[in-house]
């Protein structure tokens, strides 16, 4: 995946995290916002991280 398409989901994922941990904070659940908390790094991080897959 090329670097700016690769930036630009990066920065999408973390804005809905965003959006999604306040909303849940608005409700009043604390044990969604904290998955929330931890589950949105870890997919940003493992995009980063990991290789696309291609094939031969």
């Amino acid at each position: 995946m090329p670097f700016p398409i690769k930036t630009g989901l990066s920065i999408i994922v973390l804005l809905v995290a965003l959006a999604g941990y306040f909303y849940q904070d608005s409700l009043g659940m604390h044990g969604p916002k904290i998955a929330i908390l931890f589950l949105a790094p870890f997919m940003v991080v493992a995009m980063w991280i990991f290789p696309e897959v291609t094939r031969k």
